[in-house]
């Protein structure tokens, strides 16, 4: 009998070990006909498939694995119309079993041994009895014109609001390790100040309080928030619009972000990769200035550790060939040789404004932008811009670049090559396609580059403007 005893306990004790490594969610919907269901996930700004299950011979979907489910929120995902309902998916909270109807997943939502899905659905049904209150009181919001009653209407709202907000703090207060009170909490408003000022000054303070207190509600560290519908949308928000658009801010904003999600691994890693791609991918110019700061600051100290050496290398590599490049930053020089055989170097040129031209001569784009350029330089030219060509042609083909200079009337250009490659120029200045252009200052700073030649008297016609209303110049 102590024998039969000793193996029921350990039978007992390797189901518990397995219930809290692995995930069993058992799942019953009432008037769901078809065979399979799906669960899926958030991460970041997009949904995956996790598991997809046929229903048994009891009429349930289960959804099994030996390994624990990453906690967040998932979906339970119906056929045909991928119509579906969340779950909470918490550490400690992935055996359990729950029971719903197709049509009315909220208000016939039950769950055995789900406490935290329980407390989640139970805010839910709150506000899903609160919501047609509010629909009818903001139709009649706007439908009114009588003054009197809309202060009316509006105190009703307000009333509700403050129900609403009461029942959120009181769930938070009594439940604050709980997955739900994390999640409402990181979803509610901010609480402003009275700001004082003229309406400029107290926008610019709304906007200061904004960003230095957007996240006071939401736990970054917390691992949790990366498979949430919120976190990529709130975190994108505060880069793309809490944060000036240069270079400089975006980098501060961008490490404030990766400093505060650093303690949760797989959340830094998420984002430490889609800020390195996305900005490796922006179009907006100078913004490789922000691939170039992740690149050398995260990748190149060993902070991406994920990364294999040669993709790294690549990474690295190209990073340290953009830097020189960096809007602001004084061009490399670079020693070219023109038609005669002669040499010049770039920072020979003795102009106000240097525009730098890549260019090849069978290179449909440059045959597209070559006289845009001309005509761009016949505008410009006693006003301090001098071109600077580069054909990037090898010495045996070198010669139809000097045919083509004539042919397009283009010969008071400076018109050079690197015909045996000694400069490195498709190297030093990274031209991967033609044409490219640069425009640098009078000590060949990079002013703007990148540029479009149909961009260039638009472009050139502001920095000469701001230039000349600059007193230091």
């Amino acid at each position: 009998m102590k024998k039969i005893i000793l193996l029921l306990f350990s039978f007992f004790v390797a189901l518990s070990i397995y219930a809290q490594k692995g995930h069993r969610i058992e799942v019953e919907i009432k008037d769901y006909e078809s065979p399979n269901l799906y669960l899926a996930y958030y991460y970041g700004d997009k949904q995956y498939v996790k598991d997809t299950v046929q229903r048994d011979s009891n009429g349930r979907f289960v959804f099994q694995g030996e390994d624990a489910l990453e906690p967040g929120v998932y979906m339970i995902v119906m056929e045909p119309d991928n119509n579906f309902f969340q779950i909470l998916v918490d550490e400690n909270d992935q055996n359990y079993s729950l029971s719903t109807s197709k049509d009315n997943s909220v208000s016939d939502m039950s769950f055995q041994f789900a406490t935290d899905n329980k407390l989640f659905y139970k805010y839910l049904r709150f506000l899903e009895e609160k919501r047609p209150q509010a629909d009818k009181l903001q139709e009649q919001l706007s439908q009114s014109q009588d003054e009197t009653t809309r202060v009316n209407i509006q105190t009703q709202l307000d009333q509700l609001n403050a129900a609403v907000r009461e029942y959120q703090d009181k769930l938070i207060q009594d439940y604050p390790e709980s997955f739900t009170a994390a999640i409402i909490k990181a979803n509610l408003p901010l609480d402003y100040p009275e700001f004082e000022g003229s309406p400029e000054e107290v926008q610019m303070s709304q906007y200061r309080f904004t960003k230095e207190h957007y996240f006071d509600n939401l736990d970054l560290e917390d691992p949790r928030m990366l498979r949430t519908p919120f976190l990529f949308s709130r975190i994108d928000n505060y880069i793309q619009r809490l944060t000036y658009q240069n270079p400089d801010s975006i980098n501060q904003s961008v490490d404030w972000i990766l400093n505060q999600v650093k303690p949760a691994e797989e959340t830094f890693k998420f984002y430490l990769i889609h800020f390195l791609n996305s900005y490796a991918r922006s179009k907006i110019i100078g913004m490789d200035a922000v691939y170039v700061h992740l690149a050398l600051d995260y990748y190149a100290k060993g902070l991406a550790d994920w990364t294999d050496s040669e993709q790294l290398e690549k990474i690295v590599t190209n990073a340290k060939t953009l830097e020189p490049l960096l809007i602001g930053k004084t061009a490399p020089d670079i020693q070219l040789q023109k038609q005669d055989g002669s040499l010049i170097s770039l920072h020979e040129v003795n102009s106000p404004y240097t525009v730098l031209y890549f260019w090849r001569y069978d290179c449909g784009a440059c045959k597209t932008s070559t006289p845009i350029m001309r005509s761009f330089f016949e505008k410009y030219k006693d006003q301090g811009v001098q071109i600077l060509a580069v054909c990037m042609k090898n010495a045996d083909e070198v010669g139809g670049c000097w045919e083509y200079v004539e042919k397009v009337g283009v010969s008071d250009w400076i018109h050079t090559a690197d015909p045996y490659g000694n400069a490195n120029v498709q190297t030093v200045f990274d031209v991967k396609s033609t044409p490219q252009i640069y425009i640098l200052d009078k000590d060949k700073k990079i002013i703007l580059k990148k540029l479009g030649a149909d961009q260039m008297d638009e472009v050139m016609g502001q920095i000469i403007e701001r230039n000349s209303l600059d007193p230091a110049n």
